[in-house]
């Protein structure tokens, strides 16, 4: 913590700080998965849309994977490998130019399969069909289950339209968070046995997000078993696109301690906001690690961590720390370089935080500044 505070004391709060040598570390684990197997790994925008750093992520991994036109264009442009895209649906004014900035158009019904296949298919680019496996692997976080009652998310068998694939080379699914690679295992089997006569027909398949493969408990054999299983029993050329294993625990969070107030424990207001600047702290529930605190009582002295918003449930979390925390601590939020940035916004006039770059080095640079005019040419 301390060597952390110390390269980036003289930055102004809250900002976000990715940590280069982490994520290089990362890339280094992806790099390995792809050159033992053959396997093609692509960057999650949704997660992670640094393009700043897109020149060095595009050292290691095959391309990227977006989900609309903004992101295909800024994998198309700042990466330019390989873009593929996926969306519920596509809009008729922008699906030309999607066609455009990607290689694999991956649709979520025949509905839009049939609008839109021939101008796929004439501009030479690839169609894929996302299908829901009916398998669920998650607990207690339906907002990020595809495979939940009602999902909008893939075409489920009894939906699949078999006699209806031409032009079509591959498969998508997407079911995982933040999971490991066991339930890729299970949700594979769920995909062989729902799809298993759809796959000889096809080239390719793409396993989606939600792989921590960077994760030190990752089972990482497992993970190569599965993709050697799929390239060798159907012929499939394999992608995976995850976006949270690429930068994992390779950001930070700096914020300062504003005030401190009392009810029924102490309370810290700090500058920065769970609703503006870490918004799955309320969506999940996250509890975003902090460095060198504990859970209540842990540690001697418990506190609970806010904002300075006018929203009540702007909340972080309840931590325990050795010593009291006193006005103008600078406090040090861990593994927040995604779904961080890509989710911020400006509710009660809050700041953007501005983004920098820790170096390997030990030396920091401003990627990219905020200020009034943000917020401003937003509303």
């Amino acid at each position: 913590m301390n060597g952390i505070l110390e390269k980036t004391a003289a930055l102004p709060t809250p900002c976000y700080v990715i940590d280069m040598a982490k994520l290089r570390s990362n890339l280094e684990i992806l790099k390995g998965v792809q050159e033992r197997t053959g396997a093609k790994i692509l960057l999650a925008q949704k997660a992670f849309s640094c393009y700043h750093l897109y020149p060095v992520i595009g050292e290691y991994l095959a391309g990227t994977a977006c989900s609309g036109l903004f992101e295909a264009r800024l994998g198309y442009e700042e990466m330019g490998k390989e873009n593929h895209v996926f969306s519920a649906a596509y809009r008729e004014s922008e699906i030309d130019e999607i066609i455009d900035y990607c290689g694999h158009i991956i649709f979520n019904s025949f509905t839009q399969l049939d609008k839109y296949r021939d101008r796929v298919l004439t501009a030479g680019k690839k169609i894929g069909l996302r299908i829901n496996p009916e398998f669920s692997t998650q607990e207690g976080h339906e907002i990020y289950d595809p495979c939940s009652q009602k999902s909008r998310l893939g075409i489920t068998r009894r939906n699949f339209q078999p006699d209806d694939l031409r032009g079509v080379s591959g498969l998508h699914f997407h079911t995982l968070c933040e999971q490991n690679s066991d339930d890729l295992e299970r949700t594979l089997d769920a995909v062989e046995e729902k799809f298993g006569d759809i796959l000889p027909a096809m080239e390719w398949i793409n396993f989606g997000g939600g792989h921590h493969i960077t994760r030190s408990d990752y089972d990482i054999p497992r993970l190569e078993r599965c993709i050697r299983h799929m390239q060798e029993k159907y012929g499939l050329e394999v992608y995976l696109e995850p976006g949270e294993a690429v930068a994992l625990n390779a950001g930070y969070l700096l914020t300062e301690v504003l005030d401190l107030t009392e009810n029924d424990m102490p309370i810290a207001i700090l500058d920065t906001s769970a609703a503006c600047h870490m918004p799955d702290v309320l969506e999940m529930p996250y509890r975003p690690p902090l460095m060198g605190s504990g859970k209540t009582g842990e540690k001697p002295y418990s506190c609970r961590l806010g904002s300075q918003t006018c929203l009540a449930g702007d909340v972080i979390g309840e931590y325990s720390f050795d010593a009291p925390l006193i006005i103008g601590d600078r406090l040090v939020f861990g593994d927040m370089a995604i779904y961080s940035m890509v989710k911020n916004n400006t509710f009660n006039g809050m700041p953007l935080p501005d983004i920098y770059l820790l170096n390997e080095d030990g030396s920091t640079e401003l990627l990219a500044g905020f200020g009034y005019e943000d917020f401003r040419s937003r509303l």
